[in-house]
């Protein structure tokens, strides 16, 4: 499933938010994606942490169709590798970004944070840029 599916984040603030003050919640926001290899089974399969630009190369490498979970507000695909193993990829785009981004928005919270700055994503930042008055301090 999705790293960060927004209709679960946002089933965690609505409970944070009768148990915390909002001023004092940051929303974690995850800046990578997941790599699974099928069949899933509990205990036993690792996926392999990708980058959200990694995630497309790797859908246009394999000819997958890019999707888009509606309920989970986040992209996923599927491919088949050289080795024959199947794979499912979750991952995060401007439109999953914007969703949580809509999500702090709704709830008032303190602020937000990502997880793993580290893997560039572009798109991210110009998103950031045009939806919130960022101020640098320095």
């Amino acid at each position: 499933m999705a790293v960060a599916p927004v209709n679960m984040v946002r089933r965690v603030v609505e409970y944070a938010v009768t148990q915390i003050p909002r001023n004092k919640i940051d929303l974690g926001i995850p800046n990578y994606g997941y790599d699974w290899p099928l069949p899933y089974v509990q205990g036993e399969t690792a996926a392999t942490t990708i980058g959200n630009i990694q995630a497309v190369q790797i859908a246009a490498a394999n000819g997958a169709r890019i999707q888009f979970d509606e309920t989970a507000q986040t992209p996923y695909f599927n491919y088949t590798a050289e080795d024959g193993i199947r794979h499912e990829v979750w991952f995060e785009d401007v439109r999953s970004m914007n969703a949580k981004f809509s999500l702090f928005e709704e709830f008032g919270l303190r602020g937000m944070g990502y997880w793993q700055v580290m893997r560039l994503f572009l798109a991210n930042w110009v998103l950031l840029e045009s939806r919130f008055n960022i101020i640098k301090q320095g």
